[in-house]
């Protein structure tokens, strides 16, 4: 049991967690390393994300410090044989897929670095808010090694693959403005302001009906991967189970009542 609590106590040191409302933050706290990702900070997330209280709406992922994660810890590699090397790749599969598949939304606050295992974490967020100090970057091919948390699955489907082989042949490093043009990023924002953003983002995330925040996380990636036909019914089936729930009543008997606003121009 001590050694048990230790642990624990060491994993939650790497993140400083709080909560606000219906948002829970997960703050990298490796600001020395710049926030470099070694197992037990991977490992803490997974906690982190496996232990959702019942009251979270959304989850916001930032680094403590002057950067979100220079990415993965390359001391941790050097003694890695081959078969702990694909273990090793396979336990940040797990956790940054409980990330992506998370019950509730999760917005990914970015400055400074965003750099290797660092935009793989980045990846697996559900939106993702960058600052004018951030930059993206993939230096594997430099360092003689190959992404191993996701990247190769996630981000090509945001910047294309021609865009991810020039960052891991070259070493090209992209700004926060290039990034949010080319789909590293959904907003950008002022210097020292994504953090806000993305609390910002995520309560008004939290607010949506439950049922609906999870059709979009967990349907509308598998339909717009799916084939056309196959797509559109399972788009039927869950518009379906969406507007039969009964949150959903509620909402829309408020909208025709005229208890709540209409879109306009500029809402975000």
């Amino acid at each position: 049991m001590g050694n048990a609590s230790a642990a624990d106590a060491e994993h939650a040191a790497l993140l400083k967690i709080e909560k606000s409302g219906a948002v829970l933050t997960v703050g990298l706290n490796r600001p020395a390393k710049r926030n470099a990702l070694n197992d037990g900070i991977i490992l803490a997330i997974g906690e982190s994300f496996a232990k959702l209280p019942d009251d979270i709406g959304a989850v916001v992922i930032h680094g403590v410090g002057d950067h979100f994660s220079s990415g993965l810890d390359l001391s941790e590699l050097t003694e890695h044989d081959a078969t702990e090397g694909l273990r090793h790749s396979q336990m940040w599969h797990r956790v940054f897929d409980r990330i992506q598949y998370s019950r509730v939304p999760v917005i990914a606050a970015l400055k400074g670095a965003v750099i290797g295992g660092g935009l793989e974490l980045a990846c697996a967020a559900h939106i993702r808010v960058a600052e004018p100090s951030a930059y993206f970057a993939l230096p594997e091919g430099q360092r003689g090694i190959f992404v191993g948390g996701g990247g190769s699955v996630r981000l090509p489907r945001l910047i294309g693959v021609p865009r991810m082989m020039d960052m891991m042949l070259t070493g090209r490093v992209y700004s926060a403005t290039e990034g949010s043009a080319y789909g590293f990023a959904q907003y950008l924002v002022e210097e020292g302001g994504a953090l806000a953003k993305a609390m910002e983002l995520a309560e008004r995330i939290a607010s949506n009906a439950p049922l609906t925040n999870f059709a979009v996380l967990q349907a509308l990636p598998m339909i717009a991967e799916a084939n056309p036909q196959t797509g559109l019914l399972m788009e039927s089936l869950m518009a379906t189970v969406a507007q039969s729930d009964k949150e959903a009543k509620r909402r829309i008997r408020a909208f025709l009542e005229h208890r709540t606003a209409k879109v306009k121009p500029g809402s975000t």
